[in-house]
């Protein structure tokens, strides 16, 4: 979104504005512009024989998305039988999904093999019943490589006590029951964490992956994860996928020659493929001063954007409806019975009651995290494609909240007794 000749634009010609007259607020904007700029320059960033983007849709599942990527070249990293599901649907080949879950029943990874996807498995025992069910069925196996990385707690899924993968010091273990069960293995993956910003991380845990590697015969390919950190305001630092690029590639090539077999190289974003895409406007219900605070109150809250709450993240906030206004101190808050609050003390441009405020990074991990908690609607959705806004997911309703619920017809016969 740009500001130009005094007002905000999506593509360089669809105003954010219009969107909301059109669809009401709040509502979620993606533009499939910068999707494909940023999908363009991880691609262009490698350079090994045999590279493969997978996008990690667990970031923002929405069908219209997937299938932009898809026509990219992107394969689909998964984490449920749903995204799995989803992905089908949106027209990946079962061959380009990769399926990575994490505690979940064996009915649902039988149900992943029933649709012919590739199986990443993360935990010896699930292992061994998989291997002695399926002992002509290549898998995966996620490596844990002891490495704290991401932007906080909740985002490192690398570490020691992570519940995430095998250790890679159980690897002579994984070998005893791949070589028993004779099981397939055909590739190697790690995920350390999110918003990781030190290019060494990657390949402290590259070298992990790759000396693991060189314990199995006959792989295919080798996944390295993501994480890579995006900027969330202005000259903020961001992971320099160029330089991971080119050191990456230059480590990979040379692992490449020592195994002997040219193998796929693969990574799985999701947050730098699609969070820069993504915009949340919201209207001002209220602007409420007390004795230090100016809060801004807004038609929504934790319920359709709950990232600053859950994970402390920042969002850019500007006010769409007065773009070059005197900039004063505001405090954003939701309508939800609980401190909902998106950004404390932030430098906005004066707001009054009915103004539009926008949130920028929303593409990823926000819709996707939305709930009807306080029994609230969850948002619209519409996509700005080559210059046209498109609504690809209507705002719910009434009927949508009491959809699955079922009335028990007797009880309100009891209840007047």
């Amino acid at each position: 979104m740009i500001l130009k000749d005094g007002r905000y634009e999506l593509s360089g010609q669809v105003d954010p504005l219009a969107i909301c007259e059109e669809h009401g607020c709040p509502v979620y904007i993606y533009d499939s512009a910068i999707i494909k700029r940023q999908y363009k320059r991880l691609a262009d960033a490698i350079s090994v024989p045999h590279f493969q983007i997978n996008y990690a849709c667990k970031a923002l599942t929405n069908i219209n998305v997937l299938r932009i990527l898809n026509n990219l070249g992107s394969g689909l990293d998964t984490v449920s039988i749903q995204e799995v599901e989803l992905g089908l649907k949106a027209g990946f080949l079962p061959k380009d999904i990769v399926y990575t879950p994490n505690c979940v029943s064996f009915e649902e990874l039988e149900k992943a093999v029933s649709y012919g996807v590739r199986v990443n498995i993360d935990n010896i025992s699930i292992l061994e019943q998989f291997g002695d069910k399926y002992p002509d069925y290549p898998v995966c196996i996620r490596i844990n490589p002891h490495i704290y990385a991401g932007g906080n707690s909740k985002i490192s899924v690398g570490h020691i006590d992570s519940k995430f993968g095998i250790s890679f010091h159980q690897i002579p273990l994984v070998k005893r029951v791949v070589k028993s069960l004779d099981i397939k293995v055909e590739g190697l993956h790690m995920h350390t964490g999110s918003d990781i910003l030190d290019v060494e991380v990657f390949l402290q845990g590259a070298d992990i992956l790759f000396n693991t590697a060189m314990e199995f015969e006959g792989l295919t390919y080798l996944d390295f994860g993501s994480g890579f950190k995006v900027p969330y305001k202005l000259n903020d630092i961001s992971t320099d996928i160029e330089e991971l690029g080119a050191n990456i590639s230059k480590r990979f090539n040379k692992f490449c020659e020592n195994y002997g077999s040219d193998l796929t190289l693969m990574f799985e974003p999701g947050k730098f493929l699609v969070s820069e895409s993504g915009y949340f406007l919201a209207k001002v219900n209220v602007v409420k001063q007390t004795l230090s605070t100016v809060f801004a109150g807004i038609d929504s809250g934790l319920n359709h954007l709950i990232r600053p709450m859950f994970y402390a993240s920042h969002h850019e906030i500007v006010n769409v409806s007065n773009p070059e206004g005197k900039s004063r101190i505001y405090t954003v808050v939701g309508y939800i019975c609980e401190t909902d609050t998106f950004g404390v003390n932030r430098k906005i441009t004066e707001i009054k009651e009915g103004d539009i405020l926008a949130f920028k990074n929303a593409g990823a991990y926000c819709s996707t995290m939305a709930s009807n908690y306080n029994s609230r609607y969850r948002p619209a959705e519409v996509l700005v494609h080559e210059g046209q806004a498109h609504l690809i997911k209507r705002r719910e309703t009434m009927e949508d909240l009491l959809r699955n619920q079922i009335e028990v017809p007797t009880l309100e016969k009891s209840l007047a007794q």
